[in-house]
């Protein structure tokens, strides 16, 4: 049974602006296409409703940040041609995408060891290696350092690639990819507690 993307957002509650974002950066598997509609197969919905949250109170500190992002896009910038995320982007390309420039607080992205990037509520990238960063003249900040842990080409699945070189990094994105993560924020930037309060 197929779906249109404003029955599968219906299904999922979510805003249909929400779910084509997973379209658009190649994501879900199985999609067709019905005249100008996008049709997407109720599995791969189904697969979407049933991914589990994800488990932050297994890290060590109080918060993280998590960066909140929309479907890659190109730009002219001198170190990067995309910025956002698609699957079809190579790791260096990913990176060069995800690790700035965002108005933010370095030092609290820095303090929670790891930056969960979302689309659409759901973790398709890790990033790690956040203790440096730099500031431009439009006071936003990018971390030159950061690796990338690990990013997701089928959130169905959910299928991961998992780059990272060392066992910390592995294990950060092999718990965090393919989740849920909801968070609220006017910026890329949002801010999330670990643990709830008893």
């Amino acid at each position: 049974m197929l779906l249109t993307t404003g029955q599968a957002a219906q299904e999922l509650g979510c805003a249909v602006t929400t779910f084509r974002r997973l379209v658009h950066a190649e994501l879900l598997p199985g999609l067709s296409r019905r005249g100008v509609r996008v049709m997407v197969p109720l599995n791969v919905v189904q697969a979407l409703s049933q991914r589990q949250h994800a488990p932050l109170n297994q890290l060590a500190t109080k918060e993280i940040a998590v960066l909140r992002i929309d479907a890659a896009k190109p730009v002219q910038e001198p170190d990067r041609d995309w910025i956002g995320f698609a699957a079809s982007l190579t790791p260096g390309d990913l990176l060069a995408a995800l690790r700035g420039w965002w108005r933010c607080d370095p030092a609290d992205i820095a303090a929670g060891g790891v930056l969960p990037v979302t689309l659409s509520g759901y973790v398709v990238a890790v990033l790690t290696g956040l203790d440096r960063w730099q500031r431009n003249d439009e006071s936003r900040h990018a971390f030159p350092d950061a690796r990338l842990a690990g990013y997701v080409t089928d959130l169905a699945t959910p299928q991961t690639t998992i780059t990272a070189q060392t066992d910390d990094d592995r294990q950060l994105a092999e718990l965090l990819l393919g989740t849920r993560l909801a968070s609220h924020s006017g910026g890329a930037i949002a801010y999330v507690p670990t643990h709830t309060a008893d």
